[in-house]
């Protein structure tokens, strides 16, 4: 059978048609939530970069796999063509880099860079101006901030955030969208500004799993696996959930007996049991390296710093090689511990809240990332769903944790589970 011919030009006007629906979008809707970086001449770039893309992809079947989609960048990435800020107060010169390896990656596959979304400042906790889409008064989470907004408003399609602590899976379920967090490394942190390199991770928003996996399989350079088999599913018991509000934890109880009734073997383990040495742990390697990142800048611009960076930076000044030696070694001790765990008891997923509650009202803080630590600190892959609402119809989230390397997997399942879920409300 011949295959059908299209024009560049019809294919120019289906894209032109898509911006056109962003800039309506965009108009209504960003001055209430402000996740995007402000850009002069947004649409006219755009569209130039929609008429490019066109021409070289007429061809329905030679269309790359991200063909069109709309990608939100956290301004920590470098992207050609845009300065990078950061959310800090430094001169954008002092900031400049290469475009970063995991944008190259999506601009090949197809994607249109819809423009920078807001960040905290370098990605720790001091907020920008992003609101919570779903109601303004609350924050959207952090760090990723207005990636998660972005796709919440409906205004990019896929978005890209890190995770230092929790800055993916928590405004993901604050913002009431899927988030996806790599085991640390499957994902280029190359052309990134970090904040602590052996805890940060790429990662990547949209409103489901299947525009996540399909994002994922590019930036992770692999094939989809398959889900051949329920997995079966723990949830750690013990310090660890003592952290979540009472109303977090009968959701994460509703969740569980909506996928025991889907055919899922889910269970409890007693686990984390050094939960309070985990969070010194991590607050010990993140400062510390969060001073490695930041002792040139901050040695010339520590007036523009805000007080919460400066603080951690002198305090990461502080701590010693050997201290930080120590630490890494027994980050490296906890992915062991959980993946034992697993191996143990015969389950396949960690289930737990993405979040101690629901975005918290005020813009001052982000919210606590500490569901978020433990499974950041060992590496581990862990993708949050959005899976309910609470009292007062904000957003809940709950996360899936795999083994270290196992992201395919993972995705799989949790393609599987988000069905089961939906099915399950019906």
């Amino acid at each position: 059978m011949a295959k059908t011919k299209v024009s560049p030009q019809r294919v120019s006007a289906q894209l032109s048609a898509r911006l056109d629906e962003f800039e309506q979008l965009y108009a209504s809707r960003e001055p209430r939530v402000h996740a995007f970086v402000p850009e002069e001449n947004r649409f006219k770039r755009l569209r130039s970069e929609a008429r490019w893309l066109a021409r070289k992809y007429a061809a329905p079947e030679k269309r790359p796999a991200l063909f069109g989609l709309l990608l939100g960048v956290k301004d920590i990435f470098h992207v050609d063509g845009f300065e990078t800020r950061a959310g800090s107060h430094l001169p954008p010169r002092a900031l400049r880099g290469k475009q970063s390896a995991a944008v190259n990656a999506l601009k090949r596959a197809g994607a249109l860079v819809a423009g920078k979304t807001v960040t905290t400042e370098f990605a720790y906790f001091t907020p920008g101006p992003t609101r919570n889409p779903h109601d303004p008064d609350h924050t959207p989470g952090g760090s990723s901030s207005g990636s998660a907004a972005a796709v919440a408003a409906g205004l990019v399609d896929i978005a890209l955030g890190t995770q230092t602590i929790g800055s993916v899976i928590r405004p993901a379920s604050f913002c009431g969208v899927v988030g996806y967090k790599p085991s640390h490394g499957r994902i280029s942190a190359e052309g990134v500004i970090p904040l602590a390199r052996s805890l940060d991770h790429v990662g990547v928003f949209a409103q489901n799993v299947e525009l996540v996996r399909r994002t994922a399989g590019v930036l992770l350079g692999s094939q989809p696996a398959n889900a051949d088999d329920k997995p079966s599913i723990a949830i750690p018991t013990g310090e660890y959930l003592a952290h979540a509000s009472g109303e977090t934890l009968e959701h994460l109880e509703a969740v569980a007996e909506r996928l025991r009734k889907a055919g899922y073997h889910v269970k409890r383990v007693r686990a984390l049991n050094e939960f309070g040495a985990t969070v010194q742990r991590h607050r010990r390697i993140l400062a510390a390296e969060a001073a490695q990142t930041h002792a040139g800048w901050f040695a010339r611009y520590s007036h523009l710093y805000s007080p919460k960076l400066a603080e951690l930076v002198r305090e990461g000044l502080a701590i010693r090689a050997a201290e930080l030696d120590d630490a890494l070694e027994s980050a490296r001790g906890l992915r062991h511990d959980l993946g034992a765990l697993m191996n143990i008891h015969g389950f396949q997923l960690w289930l737990a809240p993405s979040a101690v509650d629901a975005a918290p009202i005020g813009l001052a803080s982000t919210g606590d990332p500490v569901m978020n630590l433990p499974w950041t600190q060992a590496g581990m892959p862990a993708l949050g769903l959005p899976t309910g609402w609470n009292t007062a119809g904000l957003p809940l989230g709950t996360q899936l944790i795999a083994v270290y390397g196992q992201d395919e997997q993972l995705l799989a399942w949790g393609a599987e589970i988000e069905t089961a879920l939906a099915e399950s409300k019906q």
